[in-house]
């Protein structure tokens, strides 16, 4: 298929859009996980419905039994990931709002989710102490909350993981904002720092997609735990 000099292309939203609809078609519990997100307040920055399923498709090639979410929000990402669980897997979701937690459990209750998600409320940065005393060890981690953490987070996802564990980072490219030497936000200093993070630690072997759709333009990276 060529492209004609000057052909108009179609909005990268109405793409995203059609992709959804095909491939990640929304159901009642996702629908209404949005839905009553939006209605509580929540700003609207839950991953997209093909992310949500790319998740969820990820934690099932894995064959994840245990995952650790950090930054739940309104439980969609949730949703999408605790349906790749086995019946006796579980999820553990981090969120620093009690307001936003508690929409978000009752999102995943109406998913039938309830009996393998918990969700804990507090700094996440003063959670991850508690679960790695705990003895949890995760299988996949999607890392998608304050950005400036990020490099706490991917140390402490390392340190939660074995040889062949996935950790995912949201968010990476900050609409390009990543690659300029001058930029220096903290959600772009500590994105960039966990992606050098990645680049040099010795049990991670990672790369990052940028993207483009209904959440403007940005990406994410994925990283394989190895031994």
């Amino acid at each position: 298929m060529t492209t004609q000099p000057g052909a108009q292309h179609p909005d990268p939203a109405a793409v995203d859009a059609y992709l959804s609809d095909l491939l990640a078609p929304a159901d009642e519990a996702l629908a209404g996980a949005l839905a009553d997100s939006e209605e509580a307040g929540l700003p609207s920055i839950a991953v997209s419905a093909t992310n949500g399923k790319l998740l969820n498709l990820l934690a099932r090639l894995q064959g994840a039994r245990r995952i650790l979410e950090i930054g739940t929000l309104g439980g969609y990402s949730t949703i999408w990931l605790g349906r790749a669980l086995p019946a006796d897997g579980s999820l553990i979701s981090l969120e620093f709002s009690a307001e936003h937690a508690e929409v978000a459990r009752a999102n995943i209750a109406r998913a039938g989710l309830d009996k393998v998600v918990e969700v804990r409320v507090g700094a996440a940065l003063d959670s991850l102490p508690g679960l790695a005393d705990e003895g949890h060890v995760f299988d996949l981690v999607f890392i998608d909350a304050d950005k400036v953490n990020n490099p706490h987070y991917l140390e402490w996802a390392v340190r939660m993981t074995r040889p062949g564990s996935v950790v995912v980072v949201d968010n990476v490219v900050r609409e390009g904002r990543v690659a300029e030497p001058d930029a220096d936000r903290p959600d772009v200093t500590g994105t960039r720092a966990a992606l050098q993070l990645m680049a040099d630690h010795p049990k991670l072997d990672a790369t990052a997609i940028q993207t483009v759709g209904a959440k403007g333009y940005d990406g994410f990276a994925v990283a394989y735990v190895q031994a």
